[in-house]
């Protein structure tokens, strides 16, 4: 716990140590003289805690500051930061041989180290065999498909694990003791593996709660099956995410990334299966001809009748993406969205294409038949790169008159729109439309909520309603 006195000591030490770094004075000169040394009489546990703020050579000379104190820092968790010291290579040897452990954070980034790859499997068991809580290990020095070594499989006392540029190690030549029994966060950014190393890593971790899997560098078949993990963060394209059996998840996020997924490039395929607590779920890409939806193995597209089997009732914030300029990806819309009859915040991005395959206009939307999300669930609509096209005029004003419980709209507008007088012949028409909620009265210029530096107003209240011009 940080308390008053915890920040008071801790900004005091941190101004005796940068004092002592300027000036070179020793530590008993800079140190005030009174009569009596209250920081020693301070518990065991305070001193601990604020030595482990510490940089680590600042901490190692805590030592020195009175007898008191001598034992402080080797009975502490070590925070074990690269940055903080000089000479790096024979810094850090020094650090791990000499602290008897347990490390409560270690950040390594190869950048600046010598001979890096030849210490790292020594100093990996040597965290393994102290206890190391917390590890943050990138290879920021080439090849970057360096293979990670496969000493951290041993390491039990995980809490946290962050990997970035690496090849990961041959789980199927593991040994059967290799087990993270305490590992909660996981993330692996730029990390070359097989599907079976993700698997390896999901089944041996029996208390994993967040999975952030980022810019990996060759398809992936990611299969989820974890009795714990409650947040999933997928960046980049994967050949599919399937969500076989996991009962706890609660946020399962995707995006594709900088290269996006097209016409000519395949999408992820995103299956869902066991999870009855998932209540955010995004961004669906709505591509017909790509069957990017499987919902309890039923492909998932236009005109797809709709059963309880493909219903994932416990989502309340969906997202998705679509390029409303493609007749057959833009009338999936209704489809998709009865897959999620609960849904209280949507999320839409228009994605723009060059393959303008037709218009659907308000007829469409209004034969298409009672969303029961859009109808009496959706409180909150947000839509992105709004470009004014037909379909999507025609889709906000299918939307405003058929949401009896909307309360809050946002539209950020595309990088396309010149001024202000292009956006108002664009939108005109939505301030006319009959709205069917009651609580979502607006005209047509609180209709206008712009992303670029056309309006510098951050927020426009209309009766009970708050309007955002939004980046």
């Amino acid at each position: 716990m940080e308390t008053p006195v915890f920040h008071l000591v801790f900004n005091f030490l941190r101004r005796v140590f940068a004092r002592m770094r300027s000036a070179g004075a020793g530590l008993f000169a800079l140190l005030p003289h009174y009569g009596v040394d209250r920081l020693s009489r301070l518990p065991d546990a305070l001193l601990g805690n604020i030595v482990s703020r510490l940089p680590v050579k600042d901490a190692a000379r805590t030592s020195a500051l009175s007898r008191r104190w001598r034992g402080v820092w080797r009975s502490t968790p070590l925070v074990l930061h690269e940055a903080d010291l000089d000479h790096i290579t024979s810094a850090v040897s020094r650090v791990l041989a000499e602290h008897p452990g347990p490390f409560r954070r270690v950040h390594f980034s190869s950048s600046k180290m010598e001979d890096f790859h030849g210490l790292l499997t020594s100093w990996l068991q040597i965290l393994a065999d102290k206890g190391i809580q917390e590890l943050l290990l990138v290879n920021g020095q080439s090849p970057h498909d360096h293979v990670l070594p496969s000493t951290f499989l041993g390491m039990a006392t995980l809490t946290r694990l962050y990997l970035g540029l690496w090849k990961f190690p041959d789980t199927a030549a593991a040994p059967p003791t290799s087990f993270f029994p305490n590992l909660r966060d996981l993330c692996l950014c730029g990390v070359l593996m097989e599907n079976s190393d993700l698997d390896f890593i999901l089944d041996r971790s029996p208390v994993l709660e967040t999975l952030c899997v980022e810019g990996n560098q060759f398809k992936l078949r990611l299969r989820l099956v974890s009795q714990s993990l409650r947040c999933v963060q997928i960046v980049g394209s994967f050949e599919e995410i399937f969500v076989v059996d996991a009962p706890q998840l609660e946020r399962l996020i995707h995006s594709e990334g900088n290269k996006g997924c097209t016409p000519d490039v395949s999408c992820t395929e995103v299956k869902i299966g066991h999870c009855p607590k998932l209540h955010l779920l995004g961004y669906l890409k709505l591509y017909q001809r790509k069957h990017t939806l499987d919902i309890g193995n039923t492909i998932i597209k236009a005109g797809t009748k709709v059963s309880p089997r493909t219903m994932v009732p416990s989502v309340r914030i969906l997202a998705m993406e679509v390029r409303f300029d493609v007749r057959n990806d833009a009338k999936m819309i209704p489809s998709v969205l009865r897959c999620f009859p609960s849904v209280e915040t949507l999320h839409i991005k228009s994605r723009n294409t060059d393959q303008l395959t037709g218009k659907l206009n308000l007829k469409f939307w209004h034969d298409s038949g009672t969303i029961e999300c859009i109808h009496s669930r959706i409180r909150r609509l947000v839509f992105r790169d709004f470009r004014g096209g037909r379909t999507e005029l025609a889709f906000l004003k299918f939307f405003f008159e058929s949401a009896l419980v909307l309360e809050e709209v946002v539209i950020l507008l595309d990088t396309g729109f010149t001024s202000v007088e292009e956006v108002h012949s664009k939108v005109d028409s939505l301030g006319s439309v009959k709205r069917a909620s009651e609580g979502f009265r607006a005209s047509k210029e609180d209709l206008i909520f712009l992303s670029g530096t056309l309006l510098r107003t951050t927020e426009v209240t209309v009766g009970a309603n708050v309007f955002h011009h939004a980046k």
